[in-house]
């Protein structure tokens, strides 16, 4: 499999991808795409965005000379990996495979918000419930609050390790010689 990559302008990745395949036989054109959760009207919603705006992955079964397509409207350059080579290589080559073993869509990503009750995956906590307190979007990390020996301790845990809770779950009840969420107190 050959992989090339095109730089668009943006929002025009649709049309060149529609253009190229119509220019180079056998050539798929992909432009990446994300699922996002997103807030809309107090309902969360699924919502496509461009991964990378203004990338265009070209898959070919056979080397092409991708030259032609900088004079698609709308083409701003054909990325080179070398002086005269278009075929990507290396880290490039492999984010372009994953591209197209998803099919161009990426998975969804959740939006995450304070006092959010989610629940841990993996780890030690792994299946607990937990109550988001502070979000790092930028480090993609969050301040969560998890009932533990009567008291609420803070952490710090990344994205990746927990899920949204379902909005339908109910906290269970504090029980006697059961942290639960009631009858604890927030720590400082």
């Amino acid at each position: 499999m050959f992989t090339y990559c095109l730089f668009c302008e943006t929002g025009k990745c649709r049309f060149v991808a529609h253009e190229v395949m119509s220019t180079l036989e056998n050539c798929l054109a992909i432009s990446p795409r994300q699922i996002q959760h997103t807030w809309q009207n107090g309902k969360m919603t699924d919502r496509a965005r461009d991964l990378l705006p203004g990338y265009l992955f070209l898959y070919s079964r056979e080397p092409v000379d991708i030259s032609p397509c900088r004079y698609i409207p709308g083409v701003l350059r054909c990325l080179k990996t070398s002086e005269n080579d278009y075929v990507l290589t290396g880290n490039d080559e492999t984010f372009a495979l994953m591209i197209l073993k998803m099919n161009g869509v990426i998975g969804k990503t959740p939006v995450y918000e304070e006092d959010q009750r989610i629940r841990l995956t993996e780890g030690a906590l792994a299946g607990v419930e937990a109550v988001i307190r502070k979000v790092d979007h930028r480090a993609h990390r969050m301040q969560i609050e998890v009932p533990f020996a009567r008291t609420l301790v803070k952490t710090w845990v990344e994205y990746e390790v927990v899920t949204p809770d379902e909005p339908e779950t109910t906290i269970p009840q504090g029980t006697e010689g059961d942290a639960g969420w009631q009858g604890t107190r927030r720590m400082k």
